[in-house]
């Protein structure tokens, strides 16, 4: 499985937030599964650089010119450099202190309060949701 990004978007006075999770892992809390976002396909982007000057090494004072030149770049807006997500670590936990306790670990990027918001009108169950600091707090889904 590979981690996704969600954006969940503003709604009332809930401000929007985006969550870093594999799609099974969080759509097991939610009463209505969410979908990822869409992100663009590798495209090849042409760039060019100005001329300017360059030292061959530090303390040159006999300065190089380098001419303009063209660039192929390929842009890939799925790349991370490193497994660094942005955002802080969140973690919910159904059916806690029994034998069959579901733990996962999320990624989020945005307001505690607005995501917590959010949860309790999404809930499937009652989960005990902690966030980046480890507080805990129960949130008891919605009645419809």
């Amino acid at each position: 499985m590979a981690i996704k990004k969600f954006t969940i978007p503003a709604a009332g006075s809930r401000k929007a937030f985006t969550l870093y999770a594999e799609m099974a892992n969080i759509n097991y809390f939610l009463k209505t599964p969410l979908t990822p976002d869409q992100a663009a396909g590798v495209t090849v982007k042409r760039v060019t650089v100005k001329a300017h000057q360059r030292q061959q090494y530090p303390g040159d004072v006999n300065l190089s010119n380098v001419p303009s030149v063209s660039r192929e770049v390929l842009v890939d807006p799925t790349r991370r450099s490193g497994n660094g997500l942005p955002g802080r670590t969140i973690v919910l936990v159904a059916d806690a202190g029994f034998p069959l306790e579901e733990r996962r670990q999320f990624t989020l990027k945005g307001n505690w309060l607005d995501f917590h918001a959010w949860l309790m009108s999404k809930a499937k169950f009652q989960i005990n949701a902690y966030n980046h600091t480890g507080a805990m707090s129960v949130v008891e889904p919605l009645s419809p």
